[in-house]
C-alpha cells in the first residue's frame, strides 16, 4: 500500500544505518524525532464536502486525504504533522475523454475548481489544495491507464495519460519496446504528469528528454479538445505540443498521449568511474557528451558529493579498502565519481565503451567495477531516505537548475555557499552537495542535495527548509541558472518565473492559459 505522509510504498524502506547517523550527527548535530500524527488523527480533521453527489465523485476522508498534497518538503511537513490546511473536497476517477467532459459540466454547475492528479509526485506543489471559497474537485487519472494502439512500423505507442511508469514500461516490454524514459519517481508517476511538466528521465542522454518523446495526444479543456496529430515533423507554425508541455495542468487534463518508442536494447551497462579532482571529471564528462559518443546517461558527483555519499553508505570498512584502491590509481580525496550508461545491440556498447574509457583513462579516470550496476540496483530508492531521515530528526531536500558549461563552476558555487550559509543566524548547519544528472553538448544540469536538522515544531521546520530554499532560488536567478531544470514550477518556483520569462513572455503564457480555460476553472495558483 501506498504511504499516505511520505514516499513510496510501506511495504519499502531505505533504512538509515547507524553508521550514517553518526556522520549526520558530527556534520550538521543529532536529529530530534518528531512525533507524526496518525492517520485517524489526520483524517479527523477533515472537514465536511462542499460538492453535490456525482457518481464519479468520491467524497470520503481517506480519499480526500490521500490526494491533497503532493511530495514536496512542505508536503512532508504537513502531513507528517497533521496541520493539513485544505483537502480537496472530492476525488473523481474518470474511466475516459467522455467522462473528463462530464466532470467540467459537473464542476461548472457546483462552481468548483478543478485540479488533475497524476501520480501525486511533484516536488513543487502541482498537486496542492489551496484554501479558498470554491470547492475543489482532484482529478484523478489512475483508471486511464491503458495501452490503446502500438505500430511497430511507426515506433509510436499510444497510452491513457494516466498510466504508471512500471505499467507503461511492461506493456512496451511485452512487445520489445521501451520509452526509456525513467525519472527518480518513475514508480510512480504517470506519463500525463511527465509531459505536462517537462520532465526527465535519468537515461534522457540516449533515450531523449520527455519534448522528444511525446509525439501527440488529446487534451480535454473546458473551451473544449484539442486534438495533436502524431505527425514526424511539421513546418505548420507554433508546435502546439509545447503548449501542453510544461502547462501543469492549467490548460486542460491530457487524456491520451502518443510517444515515440525504441528497441529493447540488445544490452545496457552501466559503470562507475573515479577522477582526481573535479575540473578532470568535469572535462571528462564535458567531452563525452560533446563527442558525441552515444551514451544513454551520465552522472557526475562533485568531490563532496562523492565524499559524503561514501561516508553515508554505511560500510565503513568497505570505503576504506576502496580509498585505498583508488589511491594507488592517483585519486585521493579530492576524487568525483562518475556513472555512465550505454545501452543498444551488443557492437554498439562495446564500441561505445572503448570510445568513453578511452577518453575518461585521459583524464585520469579509474574504472571501479560493480559499482555501476550497484548504482542501478538502487537508483529508485533514493526517495525512501527521506522518510528514514525524517524519523530520525534530520530534514532532506534538492533543488535542481541548468546552465552553460563555461558556468557550471560559478554557479556550483554560488548555490553551494547559499545553501549553506542560510540557516547560519539561526545556529543550524546544512550539509551540501551537488551532482551533475543530465548533460548537454552547451551545459548541463546541477542537482543539490541538502540536508538539515528538522526544528522544535512544524513551523521551525518549515521556516528552516523555506530560508534554504529562497537562498538556493535567489542564487540560481542570479548567478545564470535556470530555476528548474525538470521538476517544474507548481507553487514553489512561481515567484522566481519572471526573472526568467520576463513580464512579457509571462503574460503570453496567461492569455494562452486564459484561451483554453476562460474562467480559470483549472489547478488556481499554479506555474503563473
Amino acid at each position: 500500500m501506498r504511504r499516505w505522509n511520505g514516499w513510496g510504498d510501506t511495504a519499502v524502506s531505505n533504512p538509515l544505518p547507524d553508521a550514517t547517523a553518526a556522520v549526520l550527527a558530527e556534520r550538521i548535530g543529532p536529529g530530534t524525532p518528531p512525533r507524526d500524527a496518525s492517520l485517524d488523527e489526520v483524517m479527523a480533521s477533515v472537514p465536511p464536502s462542499r460538492l453535490p453527489p456525482h457518481p464519479l465523485v468520491s467524497t470520503e476522508p481517506e480519499v480526500r486525504l490521500r490526494h491533497a498534497r503532493g511530495q514536496s518538503f512542505p508536503d512532508l511537513i504537513v502531513l507528517r504533522s497533521g496541520r493539513v490546511p485544505a483537502f480537496p473536497d472530492g476525488v473523481a476517477f474518470p474511466r475516459d475523454a467522455a467522462e473528463v467532459r462530464a466532470l467540467f459540466s459537473y464542476a461548472r454547475e457546483a462552481g468548483a475548481r478543478l485540479i488533475p492528479y497524476g501520480g501525486g509526485t511533484s516536488v513543487v506543489g502541482h498537486v496542492n489544495v489551496a484554501p479558498g471559497d470554491a470547492p475543489i474537485l482532484t482529478v484523478s487519472l489512475e483508471r486511464l491507464q491503458q495501452l490503446h494502439a502500438l505500430s511497430e512500423e511507426d515506433r509510436l505507442a499510444t497510452f491513457g495519460a494516466g498510466v504508471s511508469g512500471p505499467r507503461l514500461e511492461e506493456a512496451l516490454r511485452a512487445r520489445g519496446y521501451t520509452l526509456g524514459h525513467f525519472p527518480q519517481s518513475f514508480e510512480l508517476s504517470t506519463l500525463g504528469g511527465w509531459i505536462v511538466t517537462r520532465s526527465r528521465g535519468q537515461q534522457s542522454l540516449g533515450y531523449g528528454r520527455i519534448e522528444n518523446l511525446f509525439a501527440g495526444g488529446r487534451l480535454e479543456s473546458p473551451a473544449g479538445p484539442l486534438v495533436l496529430p502524431s505527425f514526424p515533423a511539421s513546418s505548420t507554425g507554433p508546435d502546439l505540443r509545447e503548449f501542453v508541455l510544461g502547462s501543469e495542468g492549467r490548460m486542460g487534463i491530457l487524456t491520451e498521449a502518443t510517444v515515440r518508442i525504441s528497441p529493447l536494447p540488445e544490452r545496457e551497462d552501466f559503470h562507475a568511474l573515479f577522477f582526481p579532482d573535479w575540473e578532470r571529471a568535469r572535462t571528462a564528462a564535458r567531452e563525452l557528451v560533446q563527442s558525441g559518443t552515444p551514451l544513454s546517461m551520465l552522472r557526475l558527483s562533485t568531490p563532496q558529493e562523492t565524499a559524503i555519499n561514501l561516508a553515508l553508505s554505511g560500510h565503513p570498512r568497505m570505503v576504506k579498502v576502496l580509498s585505498g584502491s583508488l589511491s594507488l590509481f592517483g585519486v585521493g580525496s579530492d576524487g568525483c565519481m562518475l556513472v555512465l550508461g550505454v545501452s543498444g545491440s551488443r557492437r554498439a556498447v562495446e564500441s561505445a565503451q572503448h570510445t568513453a574509457m578511452g577518453l575518461a583513462g585521459r583524464h585520469g579516470g579509474v574504472r571501479v567495477p560493480l559499482l555501476g550496476q550497484k548504482w542501478l540496483k538502487g537508483r529508485f530508492r533514493a526517495p525512501y531516505l527521506r522518510n528514514t531521515a525524517w524519523e530520525r530528526g534530520w530534514g532532506v531536500d534538492t533543488v535542481e537548475t541548468a546552465t552553460s558549461w563555461s558556468n557550471v563552476p560559478r554557479l556550483l558555487t554560488a548555490v553551494e555557499d547559499a545553501l549553506r550559509g542560510a540557516l547560519a543566524d539561526q545556529g543550524e548547519r546544512a550539509l551540501v552537495f551537488t551532482h551533475l544528472s543530465h548533460v548537454y553538448a552547451t551545459g548541463s544540469n546541477l542537482y543539490t542535495t541538502f540536508i538539515f536538522r528538522l526544528g522544535k515544531d512544524a513551523e521551525e521546520t518549515q521556516a528552516r527548509w523555506l530560508a534554504l530554499k529562497t537562498a538556493a532560488s535567489r542564487a540560481m536567478a542570479t548567478h545564470g541558472g535556470t530555476i528548474s531544470h525538470q521538476h517544474g514550477v507548481g507553487t514553489d518556483h512561481r515567484p522566481w518565473l519572471e526573472a526568467e520569462k520576463g513580464a512579457l513572455g509571462l503574460s503570453a503564457i496567461r492569455q494562452m492559459l486564459g484561451t483554453f480555460d476562460p474562467t480559470g476553472m483549472l489547478n488556481p495558483g499554479k506555474l503563473v
